[in-house]
């Protein structure tokens, strides 16, 4: 009778024990389940500035720019547009006065007077009229360059509203943007401020958890080319700039994406 109920209380110790390791195993199962789930979904938070070849990189508060003081201008801005940014805010346009954070001081914007060129926003105005604050930093000089009127307000104003566009449909995108500066460039003004014969934007999206990214070289002239006809990949774009572009990126994924020029996935 000892002996039974020796056996009887093992074996409901060991078939508890049993029920306990299966429960602890499908809960681990279960975790790691949604441990997995959650890293796929989560957005990879980064550094997504280029390299810079001046090392002069200036920060404003949804903006960051590398300024080139013998082209009197930045070679790339860099922000990051969230959907929410986009606004139809109708604040007054202020004058574009220099830039209080560049060391070198930023062109004097009587540069561009009578020079036949726009005052060209490389981060647009218009994707920051969120904020008062925001809008007005676009009117510094360090963020202008100058453009033909009708590139500025044709093929490149078409561009900055399909990054908008971009924006809104994937929630936020990040924008690399400038002109192609080198040595062969005519330049306007007694500080010379260089003229860029191309323009580009290098942008990236990981709205669903996987990076796609696209980029654009327009030359600086009127064209009624529809916007693909402008795309290269990026690999081409850094050999043209001398620009290393999201160089933070892992590096499988930052090879793989820069040689793509596939412009479907972007609905266009």
């Amino acid at each position: 009778m000892k002996n039974t109920k020796y056996f009887i209380i093992f074996f409901v110790s060991a078939f508890f024990s049993c029920r306990k390791q299966e429960y602890n195993s499908n809960n681990l199962e279960k975790n790691m389940k949604n441990i997995t789930l959650d890293v796929s979904s989560s957005k990879l938070n980064f550094n997504f500035y280029p390299s810079s070849t001046s090392n002069e990189i200036i920060n404003h508060e949804f903006f960051s720019l590398s300024y080139v003081e013998k082209y009197e201008q930045a070679e790339w801005v860099a922000y990051e547009l969230k959907s929410d940014m986009i606004r139809s805010s109708k604040f007054k346009r202020p004058f574009f006065i220099e830039d209080p954070l560049v060391k070198t001081n930023s062109a004097d914007w009587r540069n561009y007077k009578k020079s036949g060129f726009d005052k060209g926003h490389l981060c647009p105005a218009a994707d920051m009229k969120f904020s008062k604050k925001a809008f007005e930093d676009t009117f510094f000089t360090s963020n202008i360059s100058p453009q033909k009127h009708n590139f500025n307000d044709g093929i490149w104003n078409t561009l900055e509203d399909k990054v908008r566009y971009w924006a809104g449909k994937y929630g936020s995108i990040y924008v690399v943007t400038g002109g192609v500066l080198n040595d062969e460039l005519t330049y306007i003004g007694k500080e010379e401020v260089a003229v860029p014969k191309f323009f580009y934007k290098a942008l990236l999206d990981n709205s669903r958890g996987e990076f796609k990214m696209i980029a654009f070289l327009v030359p600086s002239e009127k064209s009624d080319k529809p916007l693909y006809d402008f795309v290269i990949s990026v690999d081409d774009l850094e050999k043209i700039t001398g620009i290393d572009f999201y160089p933070n990126l892992p590096n499988d994924i930052e090879t793989r994406l820069e040689k793509k020029s596939d412009y479907k996935d972007w609905g266009f």
